[in-house]
């Protein structure tokens, strides 16, 4: 996004369904972990924590799933990847070591896709109403950035998930991506401010 002669960034804005799919599954099956995220609104979740030993495996291998799904390049698997039967594309896991997870999410495969499908034809929506432009939106933080520290950005690469949250702020969910509510994220004046701390760690 900037000439050949200077550091150049690289933002990559969606609604990730398979990220949608994983957060909705974490919901549904009592997945605390992590912590810090909020839940998706209008998505149910589970009756009571369980603390049984056969919950924390299930835990464990959502919290490898999630990272696999988050950023697939930084996280590869050991062994081959296969789709779960009943999400389409948007969930996969390896052949080995997660049948307790495997086993708990495919009853929710429809629920799942259809949530994700439905809060991702929302953002694309919200996108081509021009109510978010990604390129403005990054510049503008960036410049501020540029201000204050009186360099130019580092070059850096950036994934940000524009996610329905039921609280809003910015959250790091891997090594170069982050979650944003889409609230906050629709909000030009809010999201400005928002971001550049984000954008100061990275640039």
């Amino acid at each position: 996004m900037s000439g050949a002669e200077r550091p150049e960034w690289v933002v990559r804005e969606d609604a990730g369904a398979s990220v949608l799919v994983a957060l909705y599954l974490r919901q549904v099956l009592g997945i605390r972990a992590p912590e810090e995220l909020p839940h998706l609104r209008g998505a149910p979740a589970a009756d009571a924590y369980d603390d049984s030993d056969e919950h924390r495996l299930r835990e464990r291998q959502w919290l490898a799933y999630w990272a696999m799904t988050v950023e697939p390049q930084a996280h590869p698997s050991p062994v081959p990847l296969e789709l779960v039967d009943g999400f389409e594309t948007y969930a996969v896991l390896p052949v080995e070591g997660f049948d307790e997870l495997r086993t708990a999410m495919e009853p929710h495969a429809a629920d799942a896709v259809a949530y994700a499908t439905a809060a991702n034809e929302r953002y694309a929506l919200q996108t081509r109403s021009g109510s978010a432009s990604s390129y403005r939106a990054y510049a503008s933080a960036i410049a501020e950035h540029e201000r204050r520290v009186g360099r130019r950005a580092h070059s850096f690469e950036l994934n940000v998930h524009v996610l329905p949250l039921t609280q809003r702020g910015v959250w790091w969910i891997g090594s170069l991506t982050v979650a944003v509510t889409d609230g906050l994220r629709g909000d030009v004046a809010a999201f400005d401010p928002a971001i550049q701390p984000i954008i100061a760690e990275i640039a």
